[in-house]
């Protein structure tokens, strides 16, 4: 029962990571900068892994999409494939979880269910090493850039897009932890065994086979006069 337990309290760590993992792709804000006025704020410039925007004090904005994948920068390309393959790692993770989890009726046997699921935990595990590589490294360009004295064009701060990805990341890799330890736990759990009643003596053997033998010998009230 704590098996199980564990079980979906995993899958719904690894579920939700994921949900926010994927979230991260259409977010806006990955990085973002602002001007401001001496009133309100006049601009704000923000951009994500498709596109860089603008947005001026009435609301209105104006995007400008990346022109050509290839004139992209490395960072940016390797984010974006890093964030797609964890997309896509995620979503066979869940089918792998629900086949490898205790309480569906598909998979085979306990132990065959219980390597399904430690194979979702670690299909898990790589997810969210892959969001979090990618958020960590679109965030150390920002913070590169941002530091820098030499920078002169504009600089940005982190945005919620990365704060959401390395929340998603985390879970992933907590529930998929938990799902690889459910191997363990089945290995160890007890197997139904025979009680032992302990050793029979010799006498009491005999005993017993002799008293499993009818009598065939004449009752003794039958004398041999009695048939005369």
């Amino acid at each position: 029962m704590a098996s199980t337990s564990a079980e979906i309290i995993a899958f719904l760590l690894t579920i939700s990571g994921w949900v926010l993992v994927s979230s991260t792709l259409p977010t806006d804000y990955w990085k973002v900068s602002t001007i401001d006025g001496t009133v309100i704020t006049t601009a704000t410039f923000w951009a994500n892994l498709w596109k860089t925007c603008v947005t001026d004090s009435t609301g209105v904005s104006n995007c400008k999409d990346f022109p050509s994948m290839l004139a992209l920068d490395g960072y940016i390309q390797a984010c974006r494939g890093l964030m797609i393959s964890a997309v896509c790692l995620g979503f066979f993770g869940a089918v792998f979880g629900l086949i490898g989890m205790k309480c569906t009726k598909v998979g085979g046997s306990d132990q065959t269910k219980a390597k399904i699921a430690c194979l979702a935990g670690m299909i898990f595990i790589l997810s969210g090493l892959c969001s979090m590589t990618s958020c960590s490294l679109y965030a150390n360009r920002i913070t590169s850039e941002f530091f820098d004295p030499s920078f002169v064009a504009q600089k940005y701060e982190l945005g919620a897009a990365l704060f959401i990805g390395w929340a998603g990341a985390s879970l992933c890799i907590i529930g998929g932890s938990i799902f690889c330890f459910s191997i363990a736990e089945n290995s160890n759990s007890p197997r139904r065994g025979y009680a032992y009643n302990g050793a029979t003596s010799v006498m009491s053997s005999r005993t017993k086979v002799h008293n499993s033998v009818p009598d065939k010998t004449p009752p003794k009230h039958f004398d041999k006069n009695a048939y005369v």
